[in-house]
Protein backbone atom coordinates (compact mmCIF):
# COMPACT_ATOMS: atom_id res chain seq x y z
CA UNK A 1 0.00 0.00 0.00
CA UNK A 2 1.24 3.47 -1.04
CA UNK A 3 0.50 4.87 1.98
CA UNK A 4 1.16 2.59 4.90
CA UNK A 5 1.08 3.88 8.36
CA UNK A 6 3.97 4.45 10.44
CA UNK A 7 2.08 5.16 12.94
CA UNK A 8 -1.33 6.67 13.90
CA UNK A 9 0.21 10.16 15.19
CA UNK A 10 -1.08 13.79 13.96
CA UNK A 11 1.75 16.05 13.07
CA UNK A 12 1.02 19.63 11.46
CA UNK A 13 3.62 20.10 8.25
CA UNK A 14 2.24 23.80 8.20
CA UNK A 15 -0.57 25.84 9.37
CA UNK A 16 -3.62 24.51 8.62
CA UNK A 17 -2.26 20.93 7.20
CA UNK A 18 -1.92 18.20 9.36
CA UNK A 19 -1.06 14.12 8.54
CA UNK A 20 -1.69 10.99 10.47
CA UNK A 21 0.32 8.39 9.99
CA UNK A 22 2.04 9.16 6.74
CA UNK A 23 5.46 11.05 6.13
CA UNK A 24 5.36 12.98 3.06
CA UNK A 25 6.41 13.73 0.10
CA UNK A 26 4.49 10.87 -1.50
CA UNK A 27 4.59 10.73 -5.32
CA UNK A 28 1.47 11.87 -7.10
CA UNK A 29 2.10 10.20 -10.23
CA UNK A 30 1.81 6.74 -7.64
CA UNK A 31 -1.54 7.31 -7.28
CA UNK A 32 -4.70 6.56 -10.60
CA UNK A 33 -7.37 8.05 -9.13
CA UNK A 34 -8.61 11.00 -7.23
CA UNK A 35 -12.42 11.09 -5.93
CA UNK A 36 -14.25 14.25 -4.72
CA UNK A 37 -17.24 14.84 -2.56
CA UNK A 38 -19.11 17.57 -4.20
CA UNK A 39 -21.17 19.58 -1.65
CA UNK A 40 -18.61 21.96 0.68
CA UNK A 41 -15.61 20.10 -0.54
CA UNK A 42 -15.45 20.89 -4.33
CA UNK A 43 -17.91 23.57 -4.03
CA UNK A 44 -18.85 25.77 -1.54
CA UNK A 45 -22.54 25.42 -0.98
CA UNK A 46 -24.96 22.53 0.36
CA UNK A 47 -26.95 22.61 -3.06
CA UNK A 48 -30.16 20.60 -1.35
CA UNK A 49 -30.17 23.66 1.40
CA UNK A 50 -29.92 26.48 -1.02
CA UNK A 51 -32.45 24.77 -3.57
CA UNK A 52 -34.86 24.98 -0.16
CA UNK A 53 -33.89 28.30 0.41
CA UNK A 54 -36.17 28.85 -2.92
CA UNK A 55 -38.80 27.23 -1.27
CA UNK A 56 -38.42 29.44 2.31
CA UNK A 57 -37.89 26.14 4.08
CA UNK A 58 -33.86 26.28 4.26
CA UNK A 59 -33.61 26.39 8.28
CA UNK A 60 -35.70 23.55 8.41
CA UNK A 61 -33.64 21.16 5.45
CA UNK A 62 -30.07 23.04 6.46
CA UNK A 63 -30.40 21.33 10.44
CA UNK A 64 -31.23 17.53 8.91
CA UNK A 65 -28.11 18.43 6.54
CA UNK A 66 -26.00 19.67 9.36
CA UNK A 67 -26.90 16.95 11.61
CA UNK A 68 -26.36 13.97 8.36
CA UNK A 69 -22.97 15.14 8.18
CA UNK A 70 -21.89 14.86 11.54
CA UNK A 71 -23.00 11.46 11.71
CA UNK A 72 -25.48 12.30 13.77
CA UNK A 73 -28.44 10.73 11.39
CA UNK A 74 -27.54 7.17 10.21
CA UNK A 75 -30.05 6.40 7.66
CA UNK A 76 -28.59 9.16 4.97
CA UNK A 77 -31.14 8.05 2.50
CA UNK A 78 -33.92 8.47 4.58
CA UNK A 79 -32.70 12.11 5.27
CA UNK A 80 -32.13 12.41 1.86
CA UNK A 81 -35.85 11.51 0.81
CA UNK A 82 -37.17 13.82 3.52
CA UNK A 83 -35.07 16.83 2.51
CA UNK A 84 -35.84 16.18 -1.15
CA UNK A 85 -39.90 16.34 -0.27
CA UNK A 86 -39.15 19.51 0.98
CA UNK A 87 -37.91 21.26 -2.23
CA UNK A 88 -41.60 20.13 -4.12
CA UNK A 89 -42.94 22.86 -6.32
CA UNK A 90 -39.28 24.39 -6.61
CA UNK A 91 -38.94 25.55 -10.52
CA UNK A 92 -35.97 24.37 -12.56
CA UNK A 93 -35.57 27.80 -13.24
CA UNK A 94 -34.27 28.44 -9.86
CA UNK A 95 -32.42 25.55 -9.65
CA UNK A 96 -30.16 27.32 -12.67
CA UNK A 97 -30.45 30.70 -10.40
CA UNK A 98 -28.78 28.32 -7.26
CA UNK A 99 -26.00 27.22 -9.54
CA UNK A 100 -25.63 31.04 -11.36
CA UNK A 101 -25.85 32.38 -8.47
CA UNK A 102 -24.68 30.54 -5.32
CA UNK A 103 -22.69 27.57 -6.47
CA UNK A 104 -18.55 28.52 -6.27
CA UNK A 105 -16.00 26.28 -6.65
CA UNK A 106 -13.68 26.17 -3.31
CA UNK A 107 -10.48 27.72 -3.63
CA UNK A 108 -7.77 25.64 -5.19
CA UNK A 109 -10.62 23.06 -6.51
CA UNK A 110 -9.31 23.59 -10.46
CA UNK A 111 -5.67 23.67 -9.72
CA UNK A 112 -5.59 19.99 -8.12
CA UNK A 113 -7.86 18.50 -10.95
CA UNK A 114 -5.89 20.32 -13.19
CA UNK A 115 -2.31 18.84 -11.12
CA UNK A 116 -4.17 15.37 -10.77
CA UNK A 117 -4.78 15.02 -14.75
CA UNK A 118 -1.93 16.43 -15.50
CA UNK A 119 0.33 13.59 -13.31
CA UNK A 120 -2.17 10.86 -15.02
CA UNK A 121 -5.15 10.67 -12.42
CA UNK A 122 -8.54 10.25 -13.25
CA UNK A 123 -11.07 12.20 -11.47
CA UNK A 124 -14.41 11.54 -9.90
CA UNK A 125 -16.85 13.49 -8.60
CA UNK A 126 -19.09 11.13 -6.06
CA UNK A 127 -22.30 12.90 -4.07
CA UNK A 128 -24.94 12.36 -2.00
CA UNK A 129 -26.15 15.86 -4.16
CA UNK A 130 -27.72 16.11 -7.35
CA UNK A 131 -27.09 15.55 -11.16
CA UNK A 132 -28.30 18.37 -12.11
CA UNK A 133 -24.90 20.56 -10.42
CA UNK A 134 -22.52 17.25 -10.46
CA UNK A 135 -23.03 17.16 -14.28
CA UNK A 136 -22.23 20.67 -14.91
CA UNK A 137 -19.67 20.49 -13.13
CA UNK A 138 -18.49 17.12 -14.68
CA UNK A 139 -18.13 19.23 -18.02
CA UNK A 140 -17.07 22.88 -16.52
CA UNK A 141 -13.59 20.99 -14.98
CA UNK A 142 -13.61 18.35 -17.36
CA UNK A 143 -13.89 15.71 -14.98
CA UNK A 144 -13.92 11.79 -16.13
CA UNK A 145 -16.66 10.46 -14.06
CA UNK A 146 -19.37 11.41 -12.07
CA UNK A 147 -22.30 10.14 -9.99
CA UNK A 148 -24.99 11.37 -7.42
CA UNK A 149 -28.42 11.91 -7.38
CA UNK A 150 -31.59 12.46 -9.45
CA UNK A 151 -34.10 14.69 -9.14
CA UNK A 152 -37.23 14.33 -10.57
CA UNK A 153 -38.48 17.04 -12.96
CA UNK A 154 -42.21 17.54 -14.07
CA UNK A 155 -43.73 20.39 -15.95
CA UNK A 156 -40.62 22.69 -14.91
CA UNK A 157 -40.90 22.01 -11.46
CA UNK A 158 -39.55 19.24 -8.95
CA UNK A 159 -41.55 16.53 -7.59
CA UNK A 160 -40.33 15.94 -4.19
CA UNK A 161 -38.85 12.92 -5.06
CA UNK A 162 -35.79 11.29 -6.28
CA UNK A 163 -35.26 8.88 -9.55
CA UNK A 164 -33.79 5.63 -9.72
CA UNK A 165 -30.86 5.14 -11.51
CA UNK A 166 -29.41 2.20 -13.75
CA UNK A 167 -26.85 1.67 -10.38
CA UNK A 168 -29.25 2.03 -7.84
CA UNK A 169 -32.11 4.60 -5.97
CA UNK A 170 -29.44 6.98 -3.36
CA UNK A 171 -26.18 7.85 -3.56
CA UNK A 172 -25.16 7.18 0.29
CA UNK A 173 -22.17 6.33 1.70
CA UNK A 174 -22.05 3.05 0.71
CA UNK A 175 -23.06 3.75 -2.86
CA UNK A 176 -20.00 6.37 -2.63
CA UNK A 177 -17.51 3.41 -1.37
CA UNK A 178 -18.89 1.17 -4.35
CA UNK A 179 -18.76 3.77 -6.76
CA UNK A 180 -15.06 4.27 -6.42
CA UNK A 181 -13.93 0.34 -5.57
CA UNK A 182 -16.00 0.16 -9.30
CA UNK A 183 -14.15 3.13 -10.69
CA UNK A 184 -10.84 1.40 -9.40
CA UNK A 185 -11.84 -1.53 -11.19
CA UNK A 186 -12.93 0.08 -14.31
CA UNK A 187 -9.06 1.67 -14.42
CA UNK A 188 -6.97 -0.85 -13.68
CA UNK A 189 -6.15 0.65 -10.06
CA UNK A 190 -5.44 -0.97 -6.83
CA UNK A 191 -7.43 0.98 -4.34
CA UNK A 192 -4.63 1.65 -2.47
CA UNK A 193 -3.41 3.74 -5.45
CA UNK A 194 -6.68 5.93 -5.43
CA UNK A 195 -7.65 8.88 -2.59
CA UNK A 196 -10.71 10.54 -1.57
CA UNK A 197 -11.54 14.13 -0.03
CA UNK A 198 -14.61 14.63 2.07
CA UNK A 199 -16.05 16.92 4.57
CA UNK A 200 -19.46 14.64 5.42
CA UNK A 201 -19.87 11.32 7.54
CA UNK A 202 -21.70 9.66 4.33
CA UNK A 203 -17.93 10.31 3.37
CA UNK A 204 -16.40 7.74 5.61
CA UNK A 205 -17.17 5.07 3.95
CA UNK A 206 -15.39 5.84 0.73
CA UNK A 207 -12.11 7.01 2.31
CA UNK A 208 -11.56 4.19 4.73
CA UNK A 209 -11.78 2.35 1.31
CA UNK A 210 -8.52 4.21 -0.47
CA UNK A 211 -4.82 4.72 -0.13
CA UNK A 212 -5.05 8.48 1.14
CA UNK A 213 -8.14 9.96 2.65
CA UNK A 214 -7.93 13.65 2.47
CA UNK A 215 -10.67 15.70 5.00
CA UNK A 216 -10.88 19.14 3.63
CA UNK A 217 -12.94 21.60 6.39
CA UNK A 218 -14.61 18.36 7.69
CA UNK A 219 -16.96 17.53 9.87
CA UNK A 220 -14.66 16.39 13.79
CA UNK A 221 -15.44 12.78 13.00
CA UNK A 222 -14.60 13.04 9.62
CA UNK A 223 -10.86 15.05 10.43
CA UNK A 224 -10.20 12.18 13.07
CA UNK A 225 -9.90 9.72 10.27
CA UNK A 226 -8.46 11.27 7.56
CA UNK A 227 -4.70 10.59 6.94
CA UNK A 228 -4.92 14.15 5.47
CA UNK A 229 -6.69 17.32 7.09
CA UNK A 230 -6.78 20.48 5.12
CA UNK A 231 -8.08 23.34 7.54
CA UNK A 232 -6.82 26.37 5.91
CA UNK A 233 -6.80 27.39 2.64
CA UNK A 234 -8.01 25.71 -0.41
CA UNK A 235 -8.13 21.87 -1.94
CA UNK A 236 -4.46 22.81 -3.86
CA UNK A 237 -3.03 22.12 -0.25
CA UNK A 238 -3.12 18.71 -1.00
CA UNK A 239 -0.05 18.95 -3.36
CA UNK A 240 2.26 20.29 -0.23
CA UNK A 241 1.66 16.38 0.64
CA UNK A 242 3.74 15.13 -2.44
CA UNK A 243 7.00 15.83 -4.25
CA UNK A 244 7.88 16.61 -7.43
CA UNK A 245 8.44 13.43 -8.80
Amino acid sequence: MITEPVSDSVREISPGLSLRGIVPPLRLRDFKLIAFDMDSTLINIECVDEIADAAGRKAEVAAITEAAMRGEITDYKESLRQRVAMLKGVREEQLAQVYRARLRLNPGAAELVLACKAAGLKVLLVSGGFTYFSDRLRDRLALDFARSNKLEIVDGQLTGRILPQSWGDICDGAMKRETVLRTCSLIGCDPSQAIAMGDGANDLEMMDAVGLSVAYRAKPRVRERAKVAIDMGGLDRLLEVFGHA
